[in-house]
C-alpha cells in the first residue's frame, strides 16, 4: 500500500513561459468560437496527440530509503543543474523512519512523494512512479548520487544527438575523487568466476564486468550502466518498460539494459560530466536489512539467479551454481595455502551453502523470496 502527497512538479524556465503563454490565449479566444474550435480538434484527434506530447523536457524518480541527511544537498545540486530545462520530480520512499517524507513535504512542497507503508524495494518503487512521468527523458537518480551543473543538459543533449541511444550513463566518481565502475558490460557465470577467483589475471581475453585499464576520458558503448545516474528515453519505456520487480535490489538495471539491448536500442557511456556517488547509504541506515552485511549478500546471490534463468536458461543458472562453488573451492584451498585464519575458509564454504539453498528457494532461479 501507498499513498501520494502531489503538491504540483518542479517546473523552471520555459515551461512557466509556456503557461503564460497559454493561459494569454486561453483568455483571447471568445467563448462563442471556443466550442466549434474543441470539437473541431476532437475530431481529428489533434487533442489525444497533444495530451501525450511530453509536458517536461525532463522526469527523475528517486526512490529514497533512509536518507533524509542527504536530501538537502541532491535537491541543491539538481535546482543548479536544472535552469535551462523544465524538469518533474517524483520520489519513492520506501517507509523510511527518519521523517524523509515530512523533510521533503515541509520543503520541497513542488515535488510528487509517493509514501510507501513498506520497503517494496528499488526496482518496484519506480515503477510505481512510471504512471505519473510526463518528461521526455526519464532520469533514474539516488539520493547519494549529486549532480554538477552541467549534468542534465549535457546529458539530455547528447541523447537528443544519439537517435539510437536509449539509455546513457555518465562518469562516476567517490567522495574523494576515485574513479567508480561506470561503464560495464553484462555479468556470465565464466566472468564472475574468474573475477571471484582471480584468475582473470590470467584469462587476459575474457571480456569482465569491468575494465578499469582504461582512462574512461570517451564515450562508448557499452553492455549496462550503475543505477545511481540512469538516464533514459521515454520511448525505451514505452516498449519494454522499466524494471522487472521481482529484483528487490541489485541486477534490476543490468536485467533492463538487457532487455534495452534485445529491443534494438544502445546503451552509451558519457564521460564529459560527472556525478558524485557516495554509495550504500540506505543500506547503512537500516540494521534489519544489512545485518552485518547478510542479507545484502542473499539479495546479491538471488538477483543474479533470477537473472541468468530469465535471460540465459536453467542451464546458465545451473552452471552459474557450478562455478560458484569451483569458485569457493579454489579460494578455500588458496585460503589454506597461504596460511590464513580457517574462519575466513569457512566463510567461502558458507557461501557456497546460501548459493546452493537459495538457488532452491527461487525454485531454480525463477520465483523472488520476496
Amino acid at each position: 500500500m501507498y499513498s501520494i502527497a502531489l503538491k504540483g512538479y518542479f517546473a523552471i524556465g520555459n515551461h512557466q513561459n509556456r503557461l503564460n503563454a497559454g493561459r494569454c490565449l486561453n483568455v483571447a479566444v471568445c467563448s462563442s468560437i471556443r466550442k466549434p474550435i474543441l470539437e473541431y480538434l476532437f475530431a481529428t484527434n489533434i487533442l489525444k496527440l497533444i495530451k501525450l506530447m511530453p509536458k517536461f523536457d525532463l522526469s527523475i524518480i528517486i526512490v529514497s530509503f533512509n536518507t533524509r541527511h542527504l536530501l538537502a544537498d541532491m535537491f541543491e545540486s539538481l535546482h543548479a543543474a536544472s535552469s535551462k530545462l523544465t524538469i518533474q520530480i517524483i520520489v519513492t520512499d520506501n517507509a523510511s523512519s527518519d521523517g524523509s517524507c515530512e523533510f521533503i513535504l515541509s520543503n520541497y512542497p513542488e515535488v510528487l512523494l509517493i509514501e510507501n507503508t513498506k520497503n517494496v524495494g528499488f526496482g518496484r518503487a519506480n515503477n510505481q512512479a512510471l504512471p505519473y512521468i510526463e518528461g521526455n527523458y526519464v532520469l533514474l537518480l539516488n539520493t547519494d548520487a549529486f549532480v554538477s551543473p552541467d549534468t542534465l543538459e549535457k546529458t539530455i543533449r547528447y541523447m537528443d544527438k544519439k537517435p539510437r541511444c536509449g539509455v546513457l550513463g555518465v562518469k562516476l566518481k567517490g567522495r574523494n575523487g576515485e574513479l567508480q565502475p561506470s561503464c560495464r558490460f553484462f555479468p556470465t557465470p565464466l566472468n564472475v568466476f574468474l573475477n571471484s577467483t582471480g584468475l582473470n589475471q590470467i584469462f587476459r581475453n575474457i571480456q569482465m564486468i569491468d575494465d578499469m585499464q582504461w582512462d574512461h576520458a570517451s564515450t562508448r558503448r557499452c553492455d549496462w550502466v550503475p543505477g545511481c545516474y540512469y538516464l533514459v528515453r521515454r520511448e525505451v519505456i514505452d516498449q519494454v518498460g522499466l524494471f522487472d520487480s521481482r529484483y528487490f535490489l541489485y541486477y534490476e538495471e543490468v536485467d533492463h539494459c538487457f532487455a534495452v539491448k534485445n529491443a534494438g536500442w544502445e546503451t552509451h557511456y558519457y564521460p564529459h560530466t560527472t556525478v558524485v556517488h557516495i554509495g550504500g547509504e540506505s543500506a547503512k541506515t537500516e540494521g534489519i536489512l544489512t545485518n552485518s552485511g547478510k542479507q545484502l549478500e542473499n539479495m546479491q546471490i538471488e538477483s543474479e539467479l533470477l537473472y541468468f534463468r530469465k535471460n540465459h536458461g536453467l542451464m546458465t543458472a545451473i552452471n552459474s551454481v557450478i562455478l560458484c562453488i569451483l569458485g569457493d573451492a579454489i579460494c578455500i584451498f588458496k585460503s589454506l595455502f597461504r596460511g590464513r585464519p580457517k574462519l575466513r575458509a569457512f566463510c567461502y564454504l558458507k557461501h557456497s551453502v546460501l548459493v546452493c539453498r537459495l538457488f532452491a528457494r527461487t525454485r531454480l532461479g525463477t520465483k523472488p523470496t520476496r
